[in-house]
């Protein structure tokens, strides 16, 4: 039997290989104004979206985020920035990814505990932006153009000069941490969360910040989610910000990407009350059955029967509709492997006071009990 060539013998395994090596991901270039792609078989989609200045800007699109390659942005800072490169779920301009369930009303059960996190790479070179979410809402289901509801900023970072649209109106302690609230109105409501101690990342649940919104009078209860974005606004510069890793959750569904903030946690909670005709109290208690210690907690839940929360004490604690979202205290945000948290509330109901069943802790899943 004839022996094949090395080149032949070196084909045909190179062939194999690719027939047998599982399919990779192959990072693409953007550099259009507008150009976007999906990552991850559509349940995301990045853009470059250079909105605000004439220069290119470059990113590389992998599957769980992107890089800004290539920007000569050298905008005022007392101004607009040049572009919001960024990844996101639900529908922007009538590019919407697939399976995010958005546009949503925010009276649906499911918004109480639809959860997000994001983890960024900031460079060292000068570059001036700020490493936020942009998070629309608006009055109708719009799918296309531009939301006239609110529009939800949680800045994890920025640098320079550069501040939020508007005003600052005050202060806020969400998601473990203590924000800047600045607001200012652009023919919509922005209402940005500017947080006091920068970081790389973060999970949240978006309605801890819109209650707060709701709150302040800035949104309203009526309006739909339309779209969740991370990414970044330059002013100067911008090469080597990154986004590396995204998720956006739906009641446990749609979560993806590497680098998820405050990652998966193993949690078990224990729900007791005392009731009497009208009127009750709810304690709650959360356990870190995990390896690895909890820093800044949201814990999402829903009553089964018709039940009204009227006050809570340590934690900040929203409601809407059944949906009920509770956010650590300042002096209890951490929670150590083996330890627990608890806080309480008191509350009224009319036909049935049945105790909640299911948890999420930062948007995992928890056993009850």
């Amino acid at each position: 039997m004839r022996r094949l060539s090395g080149v032949l013998a070196a084909t045909l395994l190179a062939l194999a290989a690719a027939v047998t090596a599982p399919p990779a991901y192959a990072d693409s270039q953007i550099c259009s104004q507008y150009g976007s792609t999906t990552v991850q078989g559509g349940k995301y989609i990045v853009q470059n979206n250079v909105w605000g200045d004439s220069t290119t800007q470059c990113i590389n699109v992998t599957d769980n985020g992107f890089t800004v390659t290539s920007a000569v942005h050298n905008l005022p800072q007392n101004g607009a920035p040049a572009a919001y490169p960024s990844i996101y779920a639900g529908c922007h301009y009538g590019n919407c990814s697939s399976g995010s369930g958005l546009p949503m009303a925010v009276g649906d059960s499911r918004f109480g505990t639809l959860s997000t996190s994001v983890s960024m790479s900031y460079p060292n070179n000068g570059s001036v932006y700020d490493a936020s979410y942009d998070i629309w809402f608006d009055p109708t289901a719009r799918t296309d153009g531009q939301n006239t509801g609110a529009e939800l900023m949680v800045w994890l970072n920025h640098t320079g000069s550069v501040h939020a649209a508007g005003a600052k109106v005050g202060t806020a302690s969400i998601a473990g941490a203590t924000w800047d609230v600045w607001y200012g109105n652009s023919g919509w409501n922005v209402v940005s969360y500017v947080r006091q101690s920068p970081v790389p990342s973060i999970s949240f649940t978006v309605a801890s910040f819109y209650q707060d919104m709701v709150n302040r009078g800035y949104a309203q209860r009526s309006w739909y989610l339309t779209s969740v974005q991370a990414g970044f606004e330059p002013w100067v510069n911008g090469t080597g910000l990154a986004v590396t890793g995204f998720s956006y959750s739906l009641n446990g569904g749609g979560t993806g990407g590497g680098g998820t903030g405050g990652g998966a946690t193993a949690c078990r909670v224990s729900y007791t009350k005392s009731e009497w005709p009208g009127g009750f109290t709810g304690n709650v208690t959360v356990a870190n059955t995990g390896t690895s210690a909890v820093n800044g907690w949201n814990l999402a839940f829903a009553f089964p029967g018709d039940q009204h929360i009227t006050n809570a004490w340590s934690a900040a604690v929203s409601q809407n509709g059944n949906a009920v979202t509770a956010t650590n205290a300042g002096y209890n945000g951490t929670i150590a492997p083996g330890g627990t948290a608890s806080f309480g509330f008191q509350g009224t109901w009319t036909a049935n006071d049945s105790n909640p069943s299911a948890f999420r802790l930062n948007g995992t899943a928890c056993a009850s009990g």
